[in-house]
């Protein structure tokens, strides 16, 4: 049975720093490509970073660019989301998801077929 489970949400202060986890269980992560995305209400699930399961790249959006770092540990089957320097803008509820067809990843969810469950990340100004 696939699992990918979040962990690491929560409310922080502008300019504090939280670390996302997104544990798989029923596939192996390195044999994916790996994407953190972020969800509002009433917007569209956007993707905010992503890593490649051919060589290990990272990709970014501009707006997290500096701030937020993307890293896989493989024995744990585990992916994160390092995020610095929280913005109050930053605030959504934060989704991990995997693809099999987008090797270097991607920022459409439609390419993504597992995802995590969601965890909320709500940054105060």
């Amino acid at each position: 049975e696939v699992h990918f489970v979040e962990v690491g949400g929560g409310l922080v202060q502008a300019g504090g720093s939280l670390r996302l986890s997104c544990k798989a269980s029923g596939f192996t992560v390195d044999d994916y490509a790996i994407g953190w995305f972020r969800q509002v209400p009433g917007k569209e699930r956007e993707g905010v970073s992503c890593i490649s399961s051919s060589d290990g790249s990272t990709y970014y959006r501009d707006s997290v660019k500096g701030r937020f770092t993307i890293s896989s540990d493989n024995a744990k089957n585990t992916v994160y989301l390092q995020m610095n320097s929280l913005k109050p803008e930053d605030t959504a509820v934060y989704y991990c998801g995997a693809t099999s067809t987008a090797y270097r990843g991607s920022y459409y969810p439609g390419d993504y077929s597992y995802w995590g469950q969601g965890t909320q990340v709500t940054v105060s100004s």
